[in-house]
């Protein structure tokens, strides 16, 4: 027995020395971030940034844009918008995958409170008599039809721990914490577009309303023109060409109307579907431009690692792709698991809740090592670090493209600053045109060609300013999306 005793104890210290020499072999990389080689500033834009100010991706949106109308639509579909609540269920998931992940220090406990089993074999069974036919029936007395071979009643308590000796375990843990982090990312992606795509179709609803009104307003002056046209036609001053001229043009202004209504209604159908309610009308402020400030403070490109929800879910991805890579690569490695069983067993149902006569308390360990498996643990392994790779090249493409796209809306708001300046201008001078031609035109020093064709200019020109504002709107909202603003 004192032998038993010690072979034990020579056992345990063989087991301890063991997993104290392999606890400290990590399989897991630790994650570095790639040279991203980050410029100093956006291309095109060479002011200085001052660390001390505030970028527009840290405003908050109700700060950003000060149409009442548009913050008060865009806090309805914070509230009510189907993807955002898909996506809030999604970091749901992350979290309840992350908490399963801690659990895997845990051991496993599992409770049969009862299980019954009864064998039968026949004569020609390989182990008959092994216990309860050699009892019944003797040596020499094999039973010539079915028997039972096996009777037993139990009850048991079955714990079993696997030993994270390579860190698989905590790697897992890790993996899920950057899974879970990815989610929230793209909670906030999914805010960002949200609110940039409400803000974006509000423009443009307002930008096909002041369309609607260049046409209305228009088709006044036609009107007017048409009348003079046809008093002049009686007159005898112009030929009926003059009359149908001006009444074609005065059409393909009505024309062009119900166009611009339907497609109205079909936006307006669209930013209903992004608020997550049914069709409506919608309000809407005159068209105007975003309080925000002429410089545009747009920070350093290196801040669009943390602005920007799209740029740092793929840096969790990455990141994640290392642990998976360490988890793949430890199970190469062997495995250590402890067990144990508590409970009570025997061949008479009566005597099962006899605790002297009928206990067993069973401990086991096991240490495995995987040796051929078809090399699959091996292909995992090489497959998880390509992943890794791909993960890395796809962060760098994401970190590339959001600098990318902020040079661009930079560069597309100054050349539409200098754009809308000569729209105005241009509506201006068209203005003056069609007032001196209709002052001519009554005077009869000029014809009712020049006319239309001075109402023409001014209604292009006024729709080209519309145009103008717009894509300065566009680009505004665009330049707040890519610096990664909108989810705060």
């Amino acid at each position: 027995m004192v032998m038993k005793i010690n072979q034990m104890k020579q056992i345990g210290y063989i087991t301890l020395v063991f997993l104290l020499a392999v606890g400290g072999c990590k399989m897991t990389k630790p994650y570095q971030e790639p040279e991203l080689n980050v410029p100093s500033k956006y291309y095109g834009y060479e002011k200085e940034y001052l660390k001390d100010t505030t970028s527009i991706a840290q405003m908050p949106w109700t700060e950003f844009f000060s149409d009442s109308i548009l913050i008060s639509l865009v806090d309805t579909a914070l509230q009510n918008n189907i993807d955002l609540q898909i996506a809030d269920l999604y970091v749901e998931i992350g979290q309840a995958r992350l908490k399963q992940s801690k659990a895997n220090y845990f051991p496993s406990v599992g409770f049969t409170p009862f299980k019954y089993r009864r064998d039968y074999y026949s004569e020609n069974y390989n182990n008959w008599g092994s216990n309860r036919a050699r009892r019944n029936h003797g040596e020499g007395n094999i039973p010539s039809s079915f028997y039972t071979e096996r009777l037993d009643y139990e009850s048991s308590i079955d714990l079993s721990w696997e030993l994270d000796i390579w860190g698989k375990m905590s790697a897992q843990k890790r993996a899920a914490l950057n899974n879970y982090m990815k989610t929230q990312e793209f909670q906030k992606a999914v805010k960002t577009s949200l609110v940039s795509e409400i803000a974006s179709t509000y423009f443009y609803l307002a930008y096909l309303r002041s369309q609607i009104d260049v046409y209305n307003d228009n088709l006044v002056l036609l009107d007017n023109t048409l009348r003079i046209v046809e008093l002049q036609y009686e007159a005898g001053e112009v030929t009926s060409l003059a009359v149908k001229q001006t009444t074609s043009q005065k059409l393909r202004a009505q024309t062009l109307i119900p166009q611009l209504e339907r497609e109205f209604i079909r936006q307006e159908n669209k930013l209903n579907r992004l608020i997550g309610r049914h069709a409506q009308t919608i309000e809407l402020n005159n068209l105007s431009l975003p309080m925000v400030d002429e410089d545009h403070v747009v920070g350093l490109p290196i801040e669009l690692l943390s602005n920007r929800p799209d740029v740092a879910a793929s840096e969790y991805q990455l990141k994640e792709s290392y642990e998976r890579a360490g988890i793949a690569n430890a199970m190469r490695y062997p495995s250590v698991k402890l067990g144990a069983s508590l409970g009570l067993n025997t061949f008479q149902l009566e005597k099962l809740l006899n605790p002297a006569g009928s206990g067993f308390l069973l401990l086991n360990g096991l240490v495995y090592q995987p040796i051929f498996q078809q090399r699959k643990l091996k292909t995992n392994y090489e497959i998880a670090l390509k992943e890794k790779e791909i993960a890395e090249l796809k962060f760098r493409d994401k970190f590339i493209q959001a600098t990318n796209e902020v040079s661009n809306a930079l560069m597309a708001i100054d050349k539409m600053k200098e754009e809308l300046s000569l729209a105005q201008e241009r509506v201006e001078a068209a203005q003056r045109a069609v007032k001196d031609a209709n002052m001519l035109f009554r005077s009869g020093l000029a014809n009712y060609l020049e006319v239309i064709t001075a109402q023409r200019e001014a209604l292009d020109s006024e729709l080209n300013l519309v145009a103008a504002k717009m894509r300065l709107l566009g680009a505004d909202v665009e330049l707040y999306r890519s610096l990664g603003g909108g989810w705060r």
